[in-house]
Formats: structure tokens, sequence, C-alpha cells
């Protein structure tokens, strides 16, 4: 009996390895691709890269014109708390004038703060936000640069409230 199970188990190997490709000897694997047509790639020089600067041709309107806010800072308002950099971390709504988008504060260092980011904003000052920081009771908000590009006011660990640095009122919630 012993001999009929192994001469059994024998053949069945012997049919399974003659089954698989693996073991064939022949390379009829599915066939590859044909390469996809690409354009040619122009040349040229590129301008150097400026967040804020208008694109060529352009007129600068007064949304995206500012100063940086580090030079003449928002006075504080009566009744803001003190934050801390953990009350700020996560998912924010931003909005100023007709604009909302998301904002985005992490608290991994950069320079002159800590990264952020903004997503869905078609106000130039408020995509142009890469930063932010403490400053007492202040959240300064920045550009690539580092320029200030809005400054706010908490009037709990969930409203922030301010300016930009074009003078319009800027609010940061959950």
């Amino acid at each position: 009996m012993k001999k009929t199970v192994s001469i059994a188990l024998m053949l069945g190997l012997a049919v399974a390895v003659s089954g698989c490709q693996r073991f064939s000897g022949s390379r009829d694997y599915v066939a590859p691709l044909p390469a996809t047509p690409t354009t040619p790639v122009g040349q040229g020089s590129l301008q150097p890269l400026d967040p804020m600067a208008p694109a060529p041709g352009t007129v600068q309107d007064a949304q995206t014109a500012g100063t940086d806010l580090s030079a003449s800072p928002v006075t504080e308002p009566s009744g803001a708390i003190e934050i801390s950099r953990s009350d700020m971390a996560g998912g924010w709504k931003l909005s100023s004038g007709g604009d909302s988008c998301m904002a985005f504060m992490a608290l991994t260092t950069w320079s002159g703060g800590y990264r952020a980011n903004t997503r869905g904003c078609t106000n130039a000052v408020l995509s142009s936000i890469a930063a932010w920081n403490l400053s007492g009771k202040q959240v300064e908000l920045k550009d690539s640069t580092g320029a200030v590009v809005a400054q706010l006011y908490a009037t709990s660990t969930q409203q922030f409230n301010g300016q930009t640095s074009t003078g319009a009122a800027v609010s940061l919630f959950r």
C-alpha cells in the first residue's frame, strides 16, 4: 500500500511539473505592450519661481498686492487667548473675502516656524501659505519666503480671526 501511495504521489507531481510553464523550457509569456508615443521635450530657460509674483503680462490686483505684516503687526484685540502649538495642529477651514478653502498645520519645523499648506484656495494670498508660527497670542501665517501674509488671534481654540497682508479680514476655524 505504501508503494501504491508513493507511485500515485510521484505520478501527480510529474503531471503538475509538466503543466507548469516555468519548467516547460518555453518562454511563451504574455506579449509585451507596444511603446507609447511621446511628444518631444522643448528646450529653453525658465524664469525662477516666485509664488507672489504675478504671471507675465497680467496686472496685479488688490487681492494679491500686499506687504509683509511683520513690519506692521495687527493690534491684539481684547479677549485674545493664549494658545499652544498643539492647538494649531491639523486641518482647518480658512476664509477671507469670498474665498473659502482648507489649511493644514503641521508640527514639522521649518525656517521661521512650522510647515503649513492650503488646498482649494483661489485667493493668491491664501494659496501662498507655506508656514505658520506663534508669536505670543498671535498666529502668523507665512509664505515660502518667510514673509507674514496673515496675522490672527484666537477667540477660542477653535476660532482665529485677523487680517491678511492686503488688509482683508481672514478667519481660521474648525
